[in-house]
């Protein structure tokens, strides 16, 4: 009676698992395999926020679903945007799935942000979408064997780092009028490429002309402290060649609500420059009132010392913005 009794209640227990209904399960999610070969990229322009590329992409994919309906988000100027086929209809490789691709060329959107210039680092993006299927229907995986950049690619005042790929997904905050239809999102296939400024580009051409303005300034506290017209014509012609200097990288830069890296190291300079002007009024009007030239040597003195101390300050505060 005992097994026959422990085999009804385990019936009981599993009567009402098996007399629910399960769910029909709905279409799968299809797997698109997507990368791409950059060819060239050229134009960047800062000002207008905008690149022009030239690459390679393609899709492997099994199924029905065919990936080759794309957006590219990030794309401008339509009327310059040339998408060639690799062939009308895709591809049946050996491994079962399904080949095509295309050739592009056009123009892309990028927000550069520029706090660090002129040591700023950027990812240039490209952004791409199906569609026709939503994230539910469709989604790409990073082929890891398709990020790839033309051998000897190079960009004129920029130095390449390296490419990769991420997969995303992009939530439209908007049904776009569809009643009864929640918000869709869209697995989005991103490339990056990762660009930065030379080095030398920031120590010869931008910090160098400053330095030799800064020496010159500084020089101003080695002439005898009586001769104060010749001490003060060293610190405001070095402030009249900081303002240009600082104007000459400025308007290569577009219109920003911030001060970038550059800015901040002249103000530095400014400040140097300005404890400079003040040390000669102040001598130059000490000297004028003093009545035993003894005092002269010590004045010397002092005005050396300041300006290894100023000189110090300004290595010193480049070094603590640069890091």
């Amino acid at each position: 009676m005992a097994p026959l009794r422990n085999v009804l209640l385990l019936l009981a227990a599993l009567l009402p698992l098996l007399l629910t209904s399960q769910p029909a399960s709905g279409p799968g999610q299809e797997k698109v395999y997507a990368g791409i070969y950059l060819m060239n990229l050229y134009d960047l322009n800062i000002n207008e926020h905008s690149f022009n590329a030239d690459f390679y992409l393609w899709f492997k994919w099994k199924g029905e679903r065919s990936p080759m309906n794309i957006e590219f988000v990030n794309s401008v100027e339509k009327w310059g945007f040339t998408q060639v086929d690799f062939s009308e209809e895709p591809e049946l490789l050996a491994d079962g799935y399904w080949y095509n691709g295309m050739r592009i060329e056009g123009r892309f959107y990028h927000p550069f942000v520029l706090y660090d210039f002129p040591l700023d680092r950027h990812q240039l993006d490209i952004h791409i979408e199906n569609v026709d299927y939503p994230q539910d229907s469709l989604v790409y995986v990073a082929d890891s064997s398709g990020a790839f950049i033309r051998e000897g690619l190079q960009m004129p005042g920029w130095k390449i780092e390296g490419c990769a790929m991420e997969i995303r997904t992009n939530r439209y905050q908007s049904n776009f009028g569809e009643s009864g239809k929640a918000a869709a999102a869209f697995s989005n296939f991103t490339f990056q490429l990762s660009i930065s400024r030379p080095l030398n580009y920031f120590l010869l051409k931008l910090m160098l002309p400053l330095l030799i303005v800064i020496i010159a300034s500084l020089g101003a506290l080695f002439i005898h402290p009586a001769q104060l017209d010749a001490r003060i014509s060293l610190p405001i012609g070095g402030l009249l060649t900081s303002v240009f200097l600082q104007q000459s990288y400025s308007s290569a830069l577009p219109d920003v609500g911030y001060m970038v890296l550059m800015d901040k190291i002249y103000l530095l300079g400014y400040a140097l420059i300005v404890c400079i002007m003040l040390r000669a009024i102040l001598v130059g009007n000490k000297v004028g009132q003093l009545k035993k030239k003894a005092d002269i040597p010590a004045i010397k003195r002092t005005d050396r010392r300041l300006a290894w101390v100023l000189l110090a300050f300004f290595v010193s505060g480049v070094l603590v913005l640069v890091s």
